[in-house]
């Protein structure tokens, strides 16, 4: 949960420039995306702690996640292009903040994407496999 704030704020930071960019719109598209990752989050921590089983709902929520996810390996390699082009540029253009600031976004980066995989897995191990067919099984229709 603490990797996802930091990322968003740096999501509106310019390498190239040292500078945020708060109204390009380009940059809300992650923090809009990660708004399913927090709500994926927070049904999974519910569904540990009551102890319940899986259900459509989640199910619908997980496969959202994974073009969530394909997105964050996305913007990972933009990162890792960005960095690399570090020795493109006259070094005198390139701000001294490019490779710091640069490596920490790309761990990060990095760092989500592992977590959100092992999101899933504690899914699929303290929750419970989506069995497709006793699904319905599980549902309490008496609440």
């Amino acid at each position: 949960m603490a990797v996802l704030p930091v990322l968003i704020v740096l999501n509106f930071y310019g390498l190239y420039s040292n500078t945020f960019y708060w109204f390009k719109v380009d940059n809300y598209i992650f923090p809009l995306l990660t708004i399913m990752h927090f709500v994926y989050l927070n049904t999974l921590q519910l569904k540990i702690h009551r102890g319940e089983f899986v259900d459509h709902q989640l199910r619908n929520l997980e496969y959202g996640m994974y073009g969530v996810l394909f997105i964050y390996c996305f913007k990972w390699m933009d990162t890792l292009y960005v960095l690399m082009s570090y020795n493109d540029y006259d070094q005198q253009l390139i701000p001294d903040t490019f490779l710091p600031v640069g490596l920490t976004v790309f761990g990060l980066q990095g760092l989500l994407i592992a977590l959100t995989l092992a999101a899933f897995y504690s899914r699929k191990t303290l929750v419970g496999l989506y069995n497709f067919d006793r699904l319905n099984e599980n549902i309490d229709s008496w609440r």
